[in-house]
């Protein structure tokens, strides 16, 4: 890419969208283009293919998709699988038809098997059962890395696929229905410590901001208990699910944006044949070689237990002095799911945010917020 080169970033007001446009601009790329969900369903293919005609990006990074945590993820399996579906075909369809130079595919760690060996390296992709609350969503996923392959493979497409760990940052998703461990965990806190302040007001700032299921901060105070409870929320403690015992990898929205941007830049998917195949000159189509797995994983290589996580939360960011209370009668999930990111590294890129920092930088972001 130079810094006149046309990208286009499907997804753009998203938690990745949003971090790989900031990490743009900051490098001095001037000629992004972006369309909001009323300018572009990315699930109508006609919509999308009178995008590419008018626009003609070269370069695309493809961070929009259907997200959320393990509830949404259960209760929208239909939405998961086929919103998603439809994004990608699209948008990669329309890549190939219009000649882009590279595409950047974003999946998520989600696609390697409940039980997969830990770390998970990219070759244990397909290799046993996916995790049943998320498999429409990885189904997908997984969809989408084939397809990234075999345009590649038999077109000869510079299309790249990456996998990103567990994500927090700015723009997060803070929806108690349908966010990740990490923003719901912080909400959580956050209103339970205005509870026991007695700060009711901040309470309804932060639905005002943040309506749960159509409960804003101008329903009546009961109203506001009732559905607080219902999503483990009380004067004196917070109840979370599982047992705490599962342990996550997280990586900072900044950091995954910089290495998206960073492997646009400077890796090709010859690169990978050339690497990972020994093929140096290809012919495409390419069918004497199995190629397959080329994604490349992104993460930090560090996890820790959801337990661990409540406690840092708790008391050394929002500073809660309410109890935590773990239900046991609720799913897990899967036990561990930590990224090998030795691939990356040998790519020259590595993580810089640390856990902490990070999250100290999301709860400003989010009380900053909440408190307009």
């Amino acid at each position: 890419m130079n810094k006149n080169s046309k990208i286009y970033i499907a997804g753009h007001t998203g938690l990745v969208g949003s971090a790989i446009m900031r990490n743009l601009q900051s490098k001095g790329y001037e000629n992004i283009i972006y369309a909001s969900f009323s300018e572009c369903d990315l699930r109508d293919s006609k919509q999308v293919e009178d995008f590419f005609k008018k626009n003609k990006p070269e370069y695309v990074f493809l961070a929009a998709a259907k997200v959320g945590g393990i509830i949404a993820n259960n209760n929208y399996r239909a939405e998961f699988i086929i919103d998603n579906l439809q994004i990608q075909n699209n948008i990669i369809g329309q890549c190939h038809k219009n000649k882009v130079k590279k595409l950047l595919f974003l999946g998520s760690s989600c696609i390697y098997s409940k039980n997969c060996p830990q770390p998970m390296q990219e070759h244990h992709l397909l290799t046993d059962v996916l995790e049943y609350t998320n498999e429409p969503y990885a189904i997908a996923k997984i969809a989408g890395i084939r397809t990234i392959e075999s345009f590649n493979i038999q077109y000869g497409t510079n299309f790249l696929s990456v996998m990103p760990t567990n994500l927090y940052g700015k723009n997060d998703n803070f929806d108690l229905e349908k966010s990740h461990v990490l923003p719901a965990l912080i909400r959580k806190m956050h209103i339970g410590k205005c509870l026991i302040s007695n700060d009711f007001e901040a309470v309804r700032k932060d639905l005002n901001k943040n309506p749960i299921q159509g409960i804003t901060g101008n329903f009546e105070r009961s109203e506001i208990i009732k559905i607080l409870n219902k999503y483990g929320i009380f004067e004196d403690r917070i109840t979370l699910w599982g047992t705490g015992k599962p342990k996550r990898e997280f990586l900072h929205s900044d950091d995954l944006a910089d290495a998206c941007v960073y492997l646009t830049e400077k890796l090709d998917f010859g690169d990978i044949l050339k690497s990972d195949y020994n093929i140096t000159e290809p012919k495409f189509p390419i069918t004497d070689t199995q190629i397959r797995n080329t994604h490349i994983n992104i993460g930090t290589g560090k996890d820790i237990s959801i337990k661990e996580l409540a406690e840092l939360i708790k008391t050394e960011i929002v500073n809660y002095d309410g109890e935590i209370v773990w239900d046991s009668s609720k799913p897990d999930g899967t036990l561990r799911k930590l990224l090998d990111v030795g691939k990356l590294e040998r790519y020259g890129w590595k993580y810089k945010t640390e856990l902490k920092d990070g999250l100290s930088k999301v709860y400003g972001n989010y009380t900053e917020a909440s408190s307009i």
